[in-house]
């Protein structure tokens, strides 16, 4: 597959990405070099990292959480939204608890 030349747009979004620690440093070129011959030189040891997990909890004990998704009209979307309002719960709390009891009925 041959190049794709890129815009002149797109040439300084790449370059306004930075990559940036949890400590707040910010990753240059010359960094990220020095961490790669430091990785080359005296390898990794993929037992001494940590792994840190993304996103919401999981739900469920077994560490996965599916996600349900569907369609509502927009008035059972707003009536919704105004219960879970009322009662200071997120809109996914709310369609859970309805889903639940639905089940156990």
């Amino acid at each position: 597959m041959g190049k794709v030349k890129k815009s002149a747009k797109e040439a300084d979004q790449e370059q306004e990405k930075q990559w940036v620690t949890r400590s707040g440093t910010v990753i240059t070129e010359e960094i990220a070099e020095e961490m790669a011959e430091e990785i080359e030189r005296d390898g990794l040891d993929i037992s001494k990292l940590e792994r840190r997990y993304v996103g919401r909890p999981s739900l469920g004990a077994a560490g996965h959480s599916p996600r349900v998704s569907f369609r509502a009209s927009p008035e059972l979307y707003k009536a919704a939204w105004k219960r879970a309002d009322e009662e200071n719960r997120s809109l996914s709390d709310l369609a859970r608890e309805a889903l639940t009891r639905y089940m156990k009925s």
